[in-house]
């Protein structure tokens, strides 16, 4: 049988990245981006006011006090936006409103709370003067244009991920597009005669079909787009048809069911000599195949359910994060055992757990059927092909399901 390690490797070299997309910093939250920005303008673009105020001359107000207030006509009015801006004229003042320009000459910005004005009321009529109780320094509450970025900084680095904050400055930047590396689309395919629609009565022999809906939900989780057909019944031609209905339009197939050595195994039928099929010595999880199906990536999964969402979290979730730019990989760590227990001897076993802390406890059958246990298991114990004891209190490698 083949490792689990040379079967991750098989996959990996199946799963490219899709070349750079240019999108719209509005569609971009959480890409990876594939060139560096740079900033084409200052930040702030010219100097404004930090405070809602008047721009004053610091050296009118240097005696300025709360018992002796200077008093200073006011010449204007600023409120944001405003671009015909005029000069201020010494031994007057400006009142003047945050992020607005700031108007030549002025050196500071007083507060309004440092002053006797009322900036409830509208603009200053002719004639108002106000009363400024404290001094100021020179460049005090003004915001210097360029301070933040200036023009020319590599602002952003290629293989960095676009957060909110990140977009954020993309847009005040004036930039109406970034590269990035768009999200692979994945077509989830689940076959099976006995399965159908939830919500559908179900007769003697049938079940309810979920892999598509976990598997499609894995995908979207790991950061790609997951593009569903509806469940192919046990028939090649049937599954042919889907199949080639969708190919074209992704990046990557994975199919689940179909794949095992009894009879209807449709995916095999179907694929045969286009797709390897394999034994991979791991527990869930070990008929797998990989290949191309008219030069799309193509990887069958098996159709028990922890079986197939196992072999996701093994195979796949690392190659289409890294394909993103993404990190690959679960959080990994070494956790203390806190029972005995057994393990397949020449299988890697991933089984169902609950990690508390630096501590694991195994949660469940190992059988590839209990899903309900995997549903509330944060974690996989990932114990070696080469074990089939551990005794608790033994350090194991556990895959951090919770984060990631």
């Amino acid at each position: 049988m083949r490792s689990v390690t040379e079967h991750q490797q098989v996959i990996a070299d199946l799963i490219r990245p899709r070349p750079a997309q240019r999108r719209a910093p509005g569609d971009a939250l959480g890409l990876v981006l594939a060139a560096d920005v740079t900033a084409t303008l200052a930040l702030p673009g010219f100097d404004n006011s930090a405070m809602d105020g008047f721009a004053v001359q610091a050296a009118d107000i240097a005696s300025a006090s709360a018992e002796h207030p200077v008093t200073l006509p006011v010449a204007d009015d600023i409120p944001a936006g405003r671009t015909d801006i005029r000069p201020l004229q010494p031994g007057t003042a400006v009142r003047i409103m945050t992020g607005a320009p700031l108007p030549p000459g002025a050196t500071s910005v007083v507060p309004v709370e440092a002053t006797d004005a009322d900036f409830a009321a509208p603009a200053p009529p002719a004639g108002q003067r106000v009363a400024i109780r404290t001094a100021t320094t020179e460049g005090q509450h003004i915001r210097r244009a360029g301070e933040d970025v200036a023009i020319g900084t590599t602002v952003l680095r290629t293989g960095q991920r676009l957060t909110p904050a990140a977009l954020g400055l993309v847009a005040a930047l004036g930039l109406a597009e970034v590269d990035v590396l768009p999200p692979p689309r994945v077509l989830v395919m689940s076959t099976g005669s006995e399965l159908i629609a939830p919500g559908t009565p179900l007769l003697p022999g049938q079940i309810y079909e979920s892999n598509a809906v976990m598997l499609a939900a894995a995908v979207r989780e790991a950061g790609a787009i997951a593009v569903t057909a509806p469940t192919v019944r046990d028939e090649p031609a049937a599954f042919r048809a889907a199949l080639d209905a969708h190919a074209g339009d992704v990046d990557l197939i994975i199919t689940t069911g179909g794949v095992s050595a009894g009879a209807y195994e449709v995916v095999k039928d179907a694929l045969g000599g286009q797709v390897e099929f394999t034994k991979v010595a791991m527990q869930p999880g070990m008929p797998q195949g990989a290949g191309l199906v008219a030069g799309t990536p193509i990887v069958t999964l098996p159709g028990n359910p922890v079986s197939s969402l196992v072999s996701f979290e093994v195979f796949l979730r690392g190659p289409l994060r890294a394909a993103m730019g993404l990190p690959p990989d679960r959080p990994r760590i070494s956790a203390t055992l806190t029972e005995d227990l057994t393990s397949p001897l020449g299988k890697r076993q991933f089984r169902r757990g609950v990690l508390a802390g630096t501590t694991v406890t195994s949660y469940g059958p190992p059988a590839s059927h209990h899903l309900r246990w995997l549903a509330s298991a944060n974690c996989l114990l990932d114990i070696p092909a080469d074990v089939d004891r551990l005794a608790a209190g033994s350090q194991l490698d556990v895959w951090d399901l919770s984060t990631g």
